[in-house]
């Protein structure tokens, strides 16, 4: 099944590339905000991830585990469209993903919340994003505190990036 992509994709595939992100380590920095993320929102599962051209890239998370999926089944896909956070309440009752191996299967999404990691003027290189086995709103607040967290993981992307291309 294909996956919407923006109009600036190339542009932002190169972008990622460039950060440095898709091959450096993990980052503890990165697994702190997800710990703090999820505390703060008390939900199971907190992922940082990053949208290649063909996969998604979990960077880093809390309540379930690093590595990477296809990029056709990730909600992700559709958080990276734009610079609002995109929110599903319940997976089950929404078209696009009541049939998505996430929510049919483990980890069993109900609910997802994600804040789009802007690098630059549209240029979203992946996703904070909150996920619950259950069905959940998200308020307004909800989503622009989720979004504050979601810069700080770009600020710590663009530090380590810094850092990647300092001369040694």
């Amino acid at each position: 099944m294909p996956f919407p992509t923006g109009p600036r994709e190339e542009e932002r595939l190169q972008a990622l590339l460039e950060t440095g992100a898709l091959t450096s380590r993990p980052d503890p920095a990165l697994d702190g905000i997800c710990d703090e993320v999820r505390a703060h929102f008390d939900v199971p599962i907190c992922t940082i991830t990053l949208i290649d051209r063909a996969r998604q890239l979990i960077k880093a998370a809390r309540g379930l585990e690093t590595g990477e999926t296809r990029r056709d089944v990730a909600f992700c896909n559709y958080t990276i469209l734009s610079d609002e956070v995109f929110a599903v309440e319940d997976a089950l009752a929404d078209e696009r993903f009541r049939t998505n191996p996430f929510v049919t299967g483990a980890p069993h999404i109900r609910s997802y919340a994600g804040a789009p990691l802007i690098f630059l003027k549209d240029i979203r290189l992946g996703a904070l994003c909150l996920l619950d086995t259950k069905p959940r709103t998200f308020s307004r607040g909800d989503k622009a505190e989720l979004q504050l967290f979601a810069d700080r993981v770009v600020r710590e992307i663009s530090r380590r990036e810094l850092e990647w291309t300092e001369p040694a």
